[in-house]
């Protein structure tokens, strides 16, 4: 059964599809089934630049470990390069 678990963000960052590079504008969040990993439900994360079409995506898809792992190293390396001075204030 699908979850509906959807949320949009706005943002700015760079990606790369096999295109090359691209701006990044939006990222798409949710948690239900995935498109490829084998999973029956999976933290999908979808980073775009809707304005750029389809070829300005790129997709990841992770089990609730993982996303939850992804999420505590994150913040850990901002903590980091906050207590360094390495963020602007």
């Amino acid at each position: 059964m699908c979850t509906m678990i959807a949320e949009q963000i706005k943002l700015e960052g760079s990606g790369k599809s096999a295109a090359g590079w691209f701006s990044l504008r939006q990222a798409y969040v949710s948690y239900d089934h995935p498109f490829h990993a084998p999973l029956e439900h999976a933290l999908n994360i979808d980073f775009v630049n809707e304005a750029q079409g389809l070829g300005a995506r790129v997709s990841v898809e992770l089990d609730a470990a993982a996303a939850r792992s992804l999420a505590e190293t994150i913040l850990s390396v901002l903590a980091q390069a906050e207590a360094g001075g390495h963020l602007p204030q």
